[in-house]
């Protein structure tokens, strides 16, 4: 099974993970938002199978750096807006694999999905 992994590089969770993923042996490939961006209709699938409020950190630095205006009246759309615009904003890491979308990194779950 290969699946897509998506974060950034240097964050402590994403290498955390992508330690468990080699220790499993579970083949993935490697998206760097600060590379390659957040696909907004990637943004969009993933809101629709986990739930925006998931996906959103709010609990980030990026986040609380935002403009009051930005943090005010959240929705879905405006969610994945500020997500692409700033990938930080999308809890790390995400990902897609043959039975869904995992978002975060909690080894049990893990475990469950991908064995």
């Amino acid at each position: 099974m290969t699946i897509a992994l998506y974060g950034i590089p240097n964050c402590d969770t994403v290498k955390k993970a992508r330690a468990w993923l080699d220790a499993k042996g579970v083949e993935y490939v490697f998206h760097d938002y600060k590379k390659h961006g957040a696909d907004p209709a990637k943004l969009a699938v993933w809101s629709d199978a986990v739930g925006w409020e998931a996906l959103l950190n709010r609990r980030g630095t990026t986040f609380r750096g935002l403009p009051d205006a930005d943090k005010a009246d959240i929705d879905r759309a405006k969610a994945i807006r500020l997500m692409e615009a700033s990938p930080s904003l999308i809890k790390r890491p995400v990902v897609e694999h043959p039975g869904g979308v995992l978002v975060g990194f909690a080894p049990d779950a893990w475990k469950a999905a991908l064995g």
